[in-house]
């Protein structure tokens, strides 16, 4: 009852050129009311100089003078209001709506379009547009934002007309010059015949998108198969250089151990001869006190007996010392080992390198031609000769007859 309420008021307010409320009222001597800017331009375009009401057709002469009619313009302006409270928020139009082009304030939702009037109109503007012009015929359609593009831009006409000679829409003005003597027919026409083709369009359409879908989920599956594959290659490849350290460490070790075996078997060996000769030292000192004490005793006799009993015991041989007492040749040959495994890493990590680019999900341009990827390629990958090479890097596998789902990528090995 309300909402009724609300739209008898606003029809009593309603200016019966614009359809819209009242914008500066003013009330002509037969007593309808009008916009201002509405009847002035009604009475402007009068040649005649005989000014008529647009309802009653009553004339005026002279031409009445116009003044505001205050209590109708309170009126509206209190109607504006009740009617931005109680318009419901679903009616509204929002981003990507066509607006009303009769709404003032807040714009409603169109929900038709007049071609002829060339605007959109909300329900309540459609119903109105519709009782104004009920014994007239216009071409409404659903509210569109391209009103515009059905409007032939040089003769302001509505396209009609489709102009098969030049494959283009055209206005009947257009038919008179630029199209004369062409090949047309109506849109409607155009239309249907065209609807066969873009209907076998669609079906392509159709076909392509659910072949890019399949291709979608193969590409999905190689990804994720390449995922895997990649993750695995990275956990072998810390596993195998971990043992790779380790049997480095081992035979560092190793190589430690043997240094100190023979360490201490040499000192062992020197410290031996070290004793011997601190002892034959000792037994030659005392011999040496011995003679000495000989030399000086005034007893002939007992020299002479004692001179007989003393001998030289001990090798006077020179003991023999090894002029290879530094370990510079085992540091050099350590160094050398070090130097052979790196440029043997070097080389090998160019050739794991080269192997890593090869496993490609989408073929990339330095490994487009067959003689690089053969070597390196998986047996159950093919390529094609017309699709492959000549199309541009596409990579077959997976795209026709690859199983991406049930087959496993061949492990990552290093050399």
């Amino acid at each position: 009852m309300a909402e009724a309420s609300i739209s008898w008021t606003e029809d009593q307010f309603r200016c019966s050129v614009c359809l819209d409320l009242l914008k500066d009222p003013v009330t002509i001597p037969c007593g309808h009311t009008y916009c201002m800017i509405c009847i002035t331009d009604v009475w402007n375009q009068d040649q005649k100089g005989i000014y008529s009401c647009p309802q009653c057709r009553q004339t005026f002469s002279p031409r009445p003078v116009l003044s505001k009619n205050v209590m109708f313009a309170e009126m509206v302006e209190k109607l504006k209001k009740t009617r931005r409270q109680a318009a419901p928020a679903v009616h509204r139009a929002g981003s990507g709506d066509v607006q009303c082009g009769s709404c003032t304030g807040i714009k409603l939702k169109a929900v038709k379009s007049c071609l002829e009037c060339r605007i959109s109109y909300c329900q309540t503007h459609l119903e109105q547009h519709e009782n104004l012009f009920r014994d007239q015929k216009h071409n409404l359609l659903d509210a569109t934002g391209r009103l515009q593009e059905l409007i032939c831009p040089r003769h302001d006409k509505m396209l009609e007309i489709y102009c098969r000679t030049d494959q283009q829409c055209i206005c009947i003005l257009c038919l008179m010059d630029k199209h004369k003597n062409h090949d047309i027919v109506s849109t409607a026409a155009a239309r249907t015949e065209k609807q066969r083709h873009f209907e076998e369009m669609q079906r392509k359409f159709q076909k392509l998108i659910q072949q890019k879908e399949k291709d979608l989920q193969k590409l999905r599956k190689a990804v994720d198969s390449h995922k895997r594959s990649a993750q695995t290659a990275v956990e072998d490849s810390e596993r195998i250089f971990t043992e790779l350290i380790r049997s480095i460490e081992k035979h560092h070790s190793e190589v430690k151990q043997l240094i100190r075996d023979q360490e201490r078997a040499a000192v062992s060996r020197a410290e031996e001869q070290l004793e011997r000769l601190k002892k034959e030292i000792d037994d030659l000192k005392r011999k040496d006190a011995e003679l000495k004490q000989l030399s000086e005793t005034q007893d002939h006799v007992y020299f002479l007996k004692s001179l007989s009993s003393v001998s030289l015991s001990g090798s006077t041989d020179s003991l023999k010392v090894s002029a290879h007492l530094s370990f510079d040749d085992v540091v050099k040959s350590v160094s050398q080992l070090r130097d052979k495994l790196q440029q043997f890493c070097t080389d090998d990590i160019q050739k794991i390198s080269t192997r890593v680019k090869t496993v490609q999900v989408i073929l990339t341009p330095e490994y487009e031609t067959r003689e690089v990827i053969l070597p390196y390629s998986h047996p159950q990958m093919f390529f094609d000769e017309e699709r492959s090479f000549n199309s541009g890097w596409q990579y077959e596998m997976g795209v026709n007859d690859y199983d991406f789902e049930h087959t496993v990528p061949p492990p990552f090995s290093p050399l």
